[in-house]
């Protein structure tokens, strides 16, 4: 890998600080310039010497870049392309990060730019935002997904692709299509349904909340994603709304046929019907087995090094502590933490963490 690579960052917030902080980690000699409209966060990666050039202005200063990370919010995208544009040299590769890539591709291709882009959408996140949230470690082990438009020569997709990998991530290539129509089934469609099941509850819930007052186990599990942001999903479902729609009809026939089932009482059927879909969730990699009900686990934020989960299960280990489940969580977009760890009961699960606090970890509970 070339560590005199130059970068330039379009948006320092939580994704593009983090991306810039596992550059200077893993490739310190490389040199960061960025843009944002927060002036504070610029001065903040500065201070953190993270970046090396501060821009006041979008200009020529970009030409040197070989790779630039559009990391702004997905509808200012547009605007920043046209302002971009004019300051590309041929060698840079223009990247994205955001959650839907019809929208940025369709753009790319108005502006000609197809040579030279490779969307990209890092699979992780936090509840919290800008800067001062960024970290180096998250990354690690997360998937990293690629969409390069078919121009784009194979050389840059491979030395992209190496970057991505350099900073812990694992990339993964799709078309864009693809890209948009896998995250509508495993993101943005869950979603939908998690709020919607959320607003039947209160909806049907009694004046004295009974409902609410029982679904701290279960259904809240559930239902936490419901609790993202209302203003990014809402944007989420207007950019990649064909998907979305086409599967929330098949999800909604799928809804109907099952009610045929409860409704005839057909026992067969129902049995096959949960059958299949617990059969199917205990093959995910992280899938616990059994019948849905309260999750005692944590996130624990931990390094990409040789012996760093089997340290955790040491500590708890020595502890007395039982651990139900441990594994890597590749996909954290709304979530916090690399390693989750599950356990029995809430009493284990409160002696692990304040242990691992103890121990210097940063913890993050599943609520």
């Amino acid at each position: 890998m070339n560590e005199q690579l130059t970068c330039g960052f379009i948006g320092l917030g939580l994704i593009g600080g983090s991306i810039a902080r596992a550059l200077r980690k893993f490739h310190p000699e490389c040199r960061l310039l960025a843009y944002d409209i927060n002036k504070q966060a610029l001065m903040d990666a500065v201070s953190d010497g993270v970046i090396n050039t501060p821009l006041e202005e979008i200009g020529g200063e970009l030409a040197a870049c070989d790779y630039l990370f559009l990391c702004a919010p997905v509808s200012e995208n547009d605007s920043y392309l046209s302002k971009i544009q004019p300051f590309l040299s041929s060698k840079t590769l223009l990247t994205d990060v955001g959650s839907v890539k019809t929208d940025i591709h369709l753009h790319i291709e108005q502006a000609g730019l197809q040579k030279q882009f490779i969307g990209g959408h890092p699979m992780a996140g936090s509840e919290r935002t800008g800067y001062g949230s960024s970290k180096a470690l998250l990354l690690q082990n997360a998937y990293y997904i690629l969409t390069p438009c078919r121009e784009v020569e194979a050389f840059r997709v491979h030395a992209f692709s190496e970057l991505v990998a350099s900073l812990g991530a694992i990339p993964l290539v799709l078309s864009y299509k693809e890209h948009d129509y896998v995250t509508a089934a495993i993101s943005h469609l869950p979603h939908v349904i998690a709020a919607s099941l959320v607003n039947l509850v209160r909806n049907s819930d009694s004046r004295e909340g009974t409902m609410k007052m029982i679904a701290a186990g279960g259904f809240k599990d559930i239902t936490r994603i419901a609790s993202s942001s209302p203003v990014m999903w809402q944007q989420i479902c207007l950019t990649n709304r064909e998907n979305i729609l086409s599967l929330l009809s098949d999800y909604i026939a799928s809804l109907q046929q099952i009610r045929e089932e409860i409704n005839s009482s057909s026992s067969d059927a129902l049995y096959t019907f949960f059958e299949e879909a617990r059969d199917y969730r205990d093959s995910f990699i992280d899938a616990g087995s059994g019948p849905i009900k309260k999750s005692y686990a944590l996130r624990v934020d931990i390094a990409d090094e040789p012996g760093a989960l089997a340290a955790i299960a040491t500590i708890l280990a020595l502890n007395l502590i039982s651990i139900k489940n441990i594994g890597i969580l590749h996909n954290r977009e709304q979530e916090s933490g690399i390693l989750r760890v599950e356990f029995y009961d809430e009493e284990s699960i409160s002696k692990a963490s304040r242990l691992l606090c103890s121990k210097g970890y940063t913890i993050y509970e599943i609520d």
